[in-house]
């Protein structure tokens, strides 16, 4: 089997990395920690065809694999991280779902603003009691006329998206949920308070109060969540490439400051307690890396394998934030500063094990696939008053 990339894939990193170095790296420390949404970066991003890299071109991406945004994640964050988030934003999650499901109406009002850098779209799933447990969701789509009237809480999305892609419940049970987009602005959508993650990222509750959503603007109806959360494993793969380029950003900052500060009239990298942190760190790169090119490889230009992605997430998370704390800790007092992006970078791999899945439900979704059964999560139903007594 060869790891090697292409010639192809090659010259696209080189690219990625002179356009990442050109208009990025400059304002990188900045922009990891403004208040404000990088917008600017975004329609940069567009410009250079880095936004819907794994569109098909009939819809105004670039018709590109899903390996071909993996890389240019890792391009953009070992510059700028955050900008490498603009990149997960505009080729996995959403945008994959709009591409895959939307209708030519639909692409052309919600896709292509976001394709152009010119808008921002954030998924609104997550409620305040319905969070691993998603299919507990009980935001409510109910028929008004020819649309319907949603109304519920969401938590934890972006405060700044233009639109949302919001997954709702038009009956009981998991065949009654699917989605539909609503646009900041619309009556009866309220953002609340803006809040920030331990990564200095915002998000806002989002309020629904009998908002309409003509019929033109239903993404998905009943039976749709079975189809969207597959998007999920794109999400995930996303998720994993951010969680190792970041890893490997503090790699490499802590590997150049180990060369060259010194303690006791020797450089850090003299010392063996340090080289073997070192060489620890580059296995589970490495090993993370290998795993998460697996899983986008073999997806080709469709929706990956859960297992692949599963795997891939649960590995990349825990190595991404695990070397990331290492490498600050090699660093010292100047990697626990703001003067580098090491420990912003160690808040964000963090947020990872949580985001997207988190690493509990990822091992009970590989418990599921090493035993071919599933494990539910809720207590057992109780048919009848007389089995309790």
């Amino acid at each position: 089997m060869d790891f090697t990339l292409s010639e192809e894939q090659k010259a696209f990193q080189d690219t990625v990395r002179a356009f990442a170095r050109r208009e990025l790296e400059a304002d990188a420390l900045k922009r990891a920690h403004s208040e404000e949404y990088p917008r600017e970066v975004a329609r940069k991003m567009a410009g250079a065809g880095l936004l819907g890299i794994t569109i098909p071109e009939a819809d105004g991406g670039q018709g590109g694999t899903l390996m071909d945004a993996v890389l240019a994640i890792e391009q953009v964050a070992l510059v700028c991280p955050r900008s490498a988030d603009l990149i997960q934003e505009g080729n996995f999650g959403a945008v994959r779902v709009l591409a895959r499901f939307a209708s030519d109406d639909q692409k052309k009002r919600y896709l292509a603003p976001i394709l152009s850098g010119e808008e921002i779209i954030a998924v609104a799933m997550t409620e305040p009691d319905a969070g691993s447990a998603t299919t507990d969701l009980a935001t409510a789509a109910v028929p008004d006329g020819a649309g319907l009237r949603v109304s519920g809480t969401k938590v934890f999305p972006n405060p700044h998206a233009d639109q949302y892609l919001v997954y709702v419940r038009y009956g009981p049970g998991v065949d009654g949920i699917g989605s539909v987009m609503i646009r900041r602005g619309a009556p009866g959508f309220e953002i609340g308070k803006t809040s920030h993650f331990m990564s200095g990222a915002h998000w806002a509750p989002l309020y629904f109060d009998n908002v309409y959503v003509p019929p033109e603007d239903v993404l998905l109806g009943p039976g749709g969540f079975k189809k969207q959360i597959a998007g999920f494993n794109a999400e995930r793969v996303g998720n994993a490439a951010r969680s190792v380029a970041f890893g490997r950003y503090c790699f490499n900052m802590a590997r150049d400051y180990a060369l060259t500060r010194k303690q006791f009239g020797r450089p850090l990298c003299e010392f063996q307690g340090l080289q073997w942190k070192f060489a620890e760190m580059k296995v589970k790169l490495e090993a993370a890396q290998l795993l998460l090119y697996r899983a986008a490889t073999n997806a080709d230009r469709g929706f990956p394998a859960a297992d692949e992605t599963t795997v891939a997430k649960l590995m990349c998370n825990q190595a991404g934030f695990e070397v990331a704390n290492e490498a600050l800790q090699a660093m010292g007092g100047l990697g626990y500063t703001q003067e580098t992006l090491v420990e912003y970078c160690l808040r964000r791999t963090r947020g990872w094990m949580i985001a997207g899945g988190s690493i509990e439900m990822m091992k009970n979704r590989l418990a599921e696939i090493i035993f071919e059964r599933r494990f539910s999560q809720r207590p057992p139903r109780i048919k009848n008053l007389e089995q309790t007594g």
